[in-house]
C-alpha cells in the first residue's frame, strides 16, 4: 500500500470514528443494568449503551445556582458519596464547579470539562432548552454527560429525576382535597425561574387546581427554594391578600410556614418539600391545624447519577430516562426519628436513602463536607 493510500486510509477511519462518537451512545435493547436502581421511566423509555472504557474514572459535577439549601446538600452529597469505598476505587478525580444562574457560564463550564479529558459530567441544567449543542460536543468525545433534576427537553441524553410534573399533582390533589369548599385563594410560592422543575411542578398543580368543579384564585409568588426568600415572599403575599386558605410551596418551605406563623395568619393545608424543619413545624403545629403534605425532591439524585454515569463509562446498558420514586411524608404520619430529625437542623433535607442502589450516606457524613468548587 502506497504512502497516500495509507494516509487517506488513516484519514477515513479518523472520521468513521468521529462520526460514530458523533452520534453519541448505541440505542440498543432492554433490561438495563440493575433495574431496580435504575428504573425506566416507562414502557416507551429506550436503552443507551457507550463503548466500555477502563477505569478509574475523571468525573465532574457542572452545577449552576447555589443560593439555597438544597443545593449546598447536593454538593455536600456528590462529596460524600464520591469517598464511599464503592465510588473511590472507580473515580480517578472527581471536580465540582457551581457557576450560577447564567446558561452560558455552565455551558463553558461543561465544555471546559469536555476539552479537559473528563469522562463523565452529571449537571443540574440552568436551562432545559439551551443545551443540544453541548450534548453534541460531549458525544463526539466520548464524554457521558447525565443531567438530573432540572433536566433536559431531549431524549438523547441520559438523565436521572423523580417525575416533577406529578409533583405538582400530588400537591394540587392533596391540597383540593384537604379544603372541602373546593374554594378559596391559594398562595403557589414558586423555584427558581426558568428551570424544568418549577415550570413542571407549576403546571402539574395549575392542572389540578384550575381544573373542573373547583373555584380556587391563586397568587404567585418567587421563594427560590430557598427559606429566606421564601418566608419575605410570603410576608408579603399575606400583608396583601390578608386570608389564604391553601398553599403549595416547591421549597422554602420551613421559611412559608414561619411567614403564616409569624404573620398570626389561621393554620392552612400547606403542601411542601422535605425540608426538616417544615416537617418539624407539621409535627409541631398539627394541634393548631397545620395540615401537612411533603414531597421530597431528593439531593440524592446526585448519588444516583454518579452511579449512572461509572455503569455506562463501564458499557452497562442503560436506561434514557431514569425515574426514581417522590418520597412523601402526609399528616398525621410524622414521625421522630423516622421522616423527620428533631435533633439535626431545619435546613436539612430528610430523604437521601436509595437502597436498591445502595446509597445510603448518613447525615453526619454529608454534612461534614462542604459546597465549595474544587
Amino acid at each position: 500500500m502506497s504512502h497516500r493510500v495509507r494516509v487517506a486510509a488513516a484519514v477515513a477511519a479518523l472520521v468513521a470514528s468521529a462520526a460514530v462518537n458523533a452520534a453519541g451512545p448505541a440505542v440498543v435493547n432492554g433490561p438495563g443494568e440493575n433495574p431496580g436502581c435504575f428504573k425506566p421511566w416507562d414502557a416507551s423509555t429506550k436503552y443507551f449503551q457507550w463503548p466500555a472504557k477502563k477505569g478509574p474514572y475523571r468525573i465532574a459535577l457542572a452545577n449552576g445556582f447555589v443560593g439555597n439549601t438544597w443545593r449546598i446538600q447536593m454538593i455536600k452529597m456528590a462529596k460524600a458519596y464520591a469517598a464511599t469505598p464503592e465510588m473511590k476505587e472507580n473515580i480517578k478525580e472527581f471536580k465540582i464547579v457551581s457557576t450560577g444562574t447564567d446558561v452560558a457560564a455552565q455551558i463553558a463550564a461543561i465544555d471546559n470539562f469536555i476539552n479537559s479529558g473528563y469522562d463523565a459530567i452529571v449537571t443540574i441544567a440552568v436551562n432545559p432548552t439551551a443545551f443540544a449543542p453541548v450534548i453534541k460536543r460531549a458525544n463526539a468525545a466520548g464524554v457521558v454527560v447525565v443531567p438530573f433534576d432540572n433536566v433536559l427537553d431531549s431524549t438523547e441524553v441520559m438523565m436521572v429525576n423523580e417525575d416533577q410534573t406529578a409533583m405538582g399533582t400530588q400537591s394540587g390533589e392533596w391540597l383540593v382535597k384537604n379544603i372541602p369548599s373546593k374554594s378559596g385563594k391559594l398562595l403557589e410560592v414558586r423555584g427558581v425561574p426558568g428551570n424544568s422543575v418549577d415550570r413542571d411542578r407549576h403546571l402539574g398543580f395549575r392542572k389540578v387546581v384550575e381544573g373542573s368543579g373547583n373555584k380556587f384564585e391563586v397568587v404567585e409568588v418567587v421563594g427560590n427554594w430557598d427559606d429566606g426568600t421564601a418566608q419575605k415572599a410570603v410576608a408579603d403575599a399575606v400583608a396583601v391578600h390578608k386570608n389564604f386558605d391553601g398553599m403549595f410551596t416547591q421549597g422554602g418551605s420551613t421559611g412559608s410556614v414561619r411567614a403564616l406563623i409569624d404573620a398570626k395568619h389561621k393554620m392552612i393545608p400547606v403542601a411542601g418539600e422535605a425540608e426538616n424543619g417544615f416537617r418539624k413545624l407539621c409535627a409541631e403545629r398539627a394541634k393548631d391545624g397545620l395540615l401537612c403534605t411533603s414531597l421530597g425532591q431528593s439531593p440524592g439524585l446526585v448519588a444516583i447519577s454518579m452511579k449512572a454515569a461509572v455503569a455506562a463509562l463501564q458499557g452497562k446498558v442503560m436506561p434514557q430516562l431514569i425515574s426514581v420514586p417522590i418520597p412523601t411524608a402526609t399528616h398525621p404520619n410524622f414521625k421522630a426519628g423516622e421522616n423527620y430529625f428533631p435533633e439535626l437542623t431545619d435546613n436539612f433535607f430528610t430523604t437521601n436513602d436509595f437502597p436498591p442502589c445502595g446509597v445510603n450516606l448518613k447525615a453526619t457524613d454529608i454534612m461534614s463536607k462542604d459546597e465549595k468548587n474544587n
